[in-house]
C-alpha cells in the first residue's frame, strides 16, 4: 500500500525559508512522478511543482519558479520542496502526490493517484 507522509511545515516570516519532506513507501517509485500541490481555504488545489523520480526532471509553476526547488533522495525514498523567499500568498496546506507516468509531468491534481495528509505552511507579513 502506497503511503506518502509530508513534514516540515510551520510558521515563518515573509522572506524566510522552509523545507518540506515527503516520505514515500509501499512500492518502487522509479516510474513515478512526485508532485507538490498547495491548497488555501476556499481555493482549489494548486500545482506547485513536480519531479520525475527516474532522472530527476523537474517542472514548476510560474508563481514559484526561482524560489522553490524540488529534489529527491533515492536512498531515503523522500522528495523535498525547498521554499525560499516565502511570501504571505504562499500560505496554504501543502500536499505531496504521486502518479505513475513515463511520458509527461502532470500539473493537474486529478491525475495524481496517491496523496499525503498535508502539512501547513503559514507565512506572516
Amino acid at each position: 500500500q502506497v503511503q506518502l507522509v509530508e513534514s516540515g511545515g510551520g510558521l515563518v516570516q515573509a522572506g524566510g525559508s522552509l523545507r518540506l519532506s515527503c516520505a514515500a513507501s509501499g512500492r518502487t517509485f522509479s516510474n513515478y512522478v512526485m508532485g507538490w500541490f498547495r491548497q488555501a481555504p476556499g481555493k482549489e488545489r494548486e500545482f506547485v511543482g513536480a519531479v520525475r523520480w527516474s532522472g530527476g526532471n523537474t517542472y514548476y509553476a510560474d508563481s514559484v519558479k526561482g524560489r522553490f526547488t524540488i529534489s529527491r533522495d533515492n536512498a531515503k525514498n523522500t522528495v523535498y520542496l525547498q521554499m525560499n523567499s516565502l511570501k504571505p500568498e504562499d500560505t496554504a496546506g501543502y500536499y505531496c502526490g504521486a502518479v505513475a507516468n513515463n511520458w509527461y509531468i502532470p500539473s493537474d491534481a486529478r491525475e495524481y493517484r496517491y496523496w499525503g495528509q498535508g502539512t501547513q505552511v503559514t507565512v506572516s507579513s
